[in-house]
């Protein structure tokens, strides 16, 4: 007869292994191991862990989200909700058009200023070309900065 909690060398066995999974993520959610507001492991780190096929621990993590314990914002992953609070999803590009739009509120970057490249926010942000020109096409639909063709692109005066 199959258990629900048989362990042997440290591997999970039985019928659901993916509610033992769950288990024992809400456990180590409870007692803070995994605080609020962190990203939990990846599921590929899961999965080696406990030893499992990926979409066992996609349907642990399910049983999570369902709970209300977690929930999955893009590019970073899952996350262990703080109380009483949501966690909203962020893309990686809309990341960087803030801090960008943010230097350009304080003045770090003033009128007439050149806009970082490219593939300088590439290697600052450690992301790809596209998630960099979308955050800068979506400054650039604001009005907060323009391009000049074969130009780079410059903080827009405020008029």
């Amino acid at each position: 007869m199959r258990t629900a909690r048989n362990v042997r060398e440290g591997h999970l066995t039985g019928w659901r292994v993916y509610t033992q999974i769950a288990d024992r993520v809400r456990e180590r959610i409870l007692t803070g191991l995994y605080a609020a507001g962190t990203s939990l492991p990846s599921e590929a780190a899961l999965s080696a862990e406990f030893r499992v096929a990926r979409n066992t621990v996609r349907r642990a993590l399910r049983t999570l989200e369902a709970d209300g314990l977690i929930v999955t914002a893009p590019s970073k992953g899952r996350i262990v909700k703080t109380e009483g609070q949501e966690v909203t999803a962020v893309y990686r590009y809309q990341v960087i058009a803030g801090d960008l739009r943010r230097q350009i509120e304080r003045g770090d970057l003033a009128p007439g200023d050149t806009v970082p490249s490219v593939a300088e926010l590439r290697w600052l942000y450690d992301t790809s070309r596209n998630t960099v020109r979308q955050a800068l096409a979506e400054l650039q639909q604001e009005g907060l900065i323009m391009s000049r063709p074969g130009k780079r692109r410059f903080v827009r005066s405020r008029e």
